[in-house]
């Protein structure tokens, strides 16, 4: 069977000294008094999904699930290695993709639009989106006036109504209750039944084990094991019951290790790997030093 989703030695690049203040120094003295930190958020990932496959994503926290769950919904660009998807993808995540200060409906359509659909064809799949978001008179309030719980419905809703390829779920069921995730559950299964392809990140092993085919484990940003959602599991059951074994002093000590271990392995990457320092990026900044400055002038004459 030919594959639906390809990562093809997926790495994910970051600079720990990311701030504002260190892109100014490195801009304005050409990168001479600035010192980058490159990091592994990901580190040489591969592995392939058949077309209609579920596959749960776990980890500890910061592993790096959420940031392969972006490479994989092409929210991020990896910094090396491929990713090749026959079809169309879709995240849910958390307010992921949402205006904060559109509307409920608002979103909908701007959601819907972004994902290719016409005016008309979003007129006939409105109703069934409220409908199963639950969110009922609220679909036309700001959704910065929303829960994360709320926000969570109505992004889960539009999703599985733009019919995607492959859909990517992240965290988006840790929160609100839980007979609407169950019911989310209930139709991630309903469109494995239709061949969707399915990546899954949570907490739950539970609920990985009830919906996935598949896992894959990520560990301080490289992938453990790839395999049979069953057997994944249970290994990094093993690991995360010997680490809640420890003492808070033996956890700490092991997490200090393996992010040792990550950092020892991103100390080869070349500074040329990391996104180059552009003037747009302090167009923000540069606004507010004006406002201040005009703050000042106005104070100081009296105006």
């Amino acid at each position: 069977m030919t594959y639906k989703v390809k990562v093809e030695n997926v790495s994910k690049i970051y600079d720990l000294n990311n701030s504002k203040i260190s892109k100014m120094i490195s801009l304005f003295s050409f990168g001479y008094f600035y010192k980058p930190k490159p990091y592994y958020a990901l580190y040489d990932i591969s592995f392939e999904v058949e077309k209609g496959t579920s596959v749960g994503l776990i980890g500890l926290n910061g592993s790096g699930k959420s940031t392969l769950s972006n490479i994989l919904a092409e929210v991020l660009k990896p910094s090396r290695g491929k990713v090749t998807i026959n079809g169309n993808a879709s995240l849910i995540a958390i307010s992921a993709g949402l205006k904060n200060d559109f509307t409920g409906e608002e979103n909908i359509r701007y959601k819907c639009l972004m994902h290719g659909m016409s005016t008309k064809e979003i007129n006939q799949i409105f109703d069934d989106i409220v409908k199963f978001s639950e969110l009922d008179e609220f679909i036309y309030q700001p959704i910065k006036s929303y829960s994360s719980g709320m926000k969570a419905r109505l992004g889960f809703s539009i999703a599985i109504h733009t019919n995607p390829d492959v859909l990517i779920v992240d965290e988006a069921l840790s929160v609100g209750d839980e007979t609407f995730a169950n019911k989310c559950i209930a139709k991630m299964k309903e469109l494995q039944q239709q061949g969707k392809t399915i990546f899954f990140v949570s907490h739950s092993a539970a609920q990985i084990k009830n919906l996935c085919d598949k896992a894959i484990w990520i560990h301080y940003g490289e992938m453990i094991e790839y395999g049979e959602v069953n057997h994944v599991v249970k290994r990094y059951n093993t690991l995360i019951r010997g680490f809640k074994a420890r003492d808070k002093k033996g956890q700490l000590a092991y997490k200090k290790k393996m992010l040792g271990l990550q950092q020892q392995r991103s100390d080869s990457i070349e500074a040329s790997e990391l996104s180059p320092v552009h003037w747009h990026t302090f167009l923000p900044l540069g606004g507010s030093f004006i406002l201040f400055l005009i703050a000042i002038i106005w104070q100081v004459g009296g105006f």
